[in-house]
């Protein structure tokens, strides 16, 4: 069935399954992430194992503002609550632990942090980012006690399944360490699992954009984050940028390789987004389509419809399931003007 929220005016719907289509058959109606700061560091910025800082990643570590590192965890809900709220009459939230590493801590202060999310009503569940090689066993056992009372999600920075982008990117981790992990947490745990991956790493091939996506087809996971790789401000790629040794992808290319992307991509894998976006435009360097949130989105979207293509149209399905969520998909490229 195509969901009511997925619909846009005179189509069936978008031509991939959307992260909100994927919150709606578990909540029942649309939820709203509310993004906090727990935590100030990671294995790469304390140089564990030789490692040093991922070469994209700036200061805040992707924190949504700077000013919640200044905030209680208390504080930092109930104001983006309100502003969630009044924007789009939202009533569900999740608490998305987002920034730098956030099982890179004592387990006794993630059960504070996950407690204090909980203890309000309108609060229906959790999202925790962290990396392939910060899962303990005693963190994998926290997740699943908590996702017997609550919805709980996790969100893997894979970045990519190549070790030679993930050697560009200083990531301090290969691409066997991700799909281990990956394993680990759908073996000792039942939580909602995704994957964060980046496009646009030096000599990547289309070849590569395609066996990503079969990869994810084979992994344990629900959902799947896209980001394109940009320069901000006192970055390691800043510095190979201004050496004119590195050069963010252009909007039209990167438009190819997601449009490659999805239709090799299982339907039954949802999508948070199609592009990243920088919220402090201050910092962004380059490329500056990067600042165009919704334009990104749409200039995507147009062209999956103008080419006809959809998510999964290249997948062979294997069985009647496969079959169906196929048809359905492509269903949402066909235009509906009753809608």
């Amino acid at each position: 069935m195509v969901l009511k929220s997925s619909m846009e005016k005179g189509w069936s719907g978008l031509p991939y399954h959307s992260i909100a289509e994927h919150y709606k058959r578990i909540f029942n109606e649309k939820v709203y992430k509310i993004p906090v700061t727990v935590v100030d560091n990671c294995p790469n910025r304390m140089g564990l194992k030789g490692m040093k800082t991922c070469s994209f990643c700036d200061v805040w570590g992707s924190a949504a503002r700077e000013e919640s590192f200044q905030m209680s965890l208390d504080q930092q809900i109930l104001d983006f609550q309100k502003l969630i709220e009044k924007r789009y009459h939202a009533k569900k939230f999740l608490v998305y632990f987002q920034a730098y590493t956030n099982t890179f801590t004592k387990v006794s202060s993630l059960r504070q942090n996950f407690e204090t999310a909980l203890s309000y009503d309108f609060v229906k569940g959790f999202v925790v980012g962290t990396r392939p090689d910060c899962l303990s066993p005693a963190v994998l056992d926290l997740w699943q006690e908590y996702y017997q009372k609550s919805f709980v999600a996790v969100e893997l920075g894979v970045q990519s399944f190549y070790d030679e982008h993930l050697e560009f990117m200083r990531r301090g981790h290969t691409s066997e360490d991700s799909i281990k992990a990956i394993h680990k947490i759908a073996n000792a745990t039942a939580v909602d699992l995704g994957i964060h991956l980046i496009i646009g790493s030096p000599n990547e091939t289309d070849e590569q954009i395609i066996d990503t996506a079969k990869r994810c087809n084979d992994l344990p996971i629900t959902n799947i984050k896209l980001h394109n790789m940009h320069v901000l401000k006192n970055t390691e790629l800043e510095k190979w940028y201004n050496e004119g040794t590195f050069q963010p992808i252009e909007r039209e290319d990167y438009k190819n390789k997601v449009l490659l992307f999805l239709s090799h991509l299982h339907p039954r894998i949802a999508v948070h987004r199609l592009a990243a976006f920088a919220s402090r435009w201050e910092e962004l360097i380059a490329p500056r389509w990067t600042s165009d949130r919704m334009g990104t989105h749409q200039f995507i979207v147009d062209q999956l419809r103008t080419e006809q293509i959809f998510q999964g149209c290249l997948v062979q399905p294997q069985n009647d399931s496969d079959k169906y969520l196929i048809e359905k998909m492509q269903e949402r490229i066909v235009r509906n003007d009753r809608n």
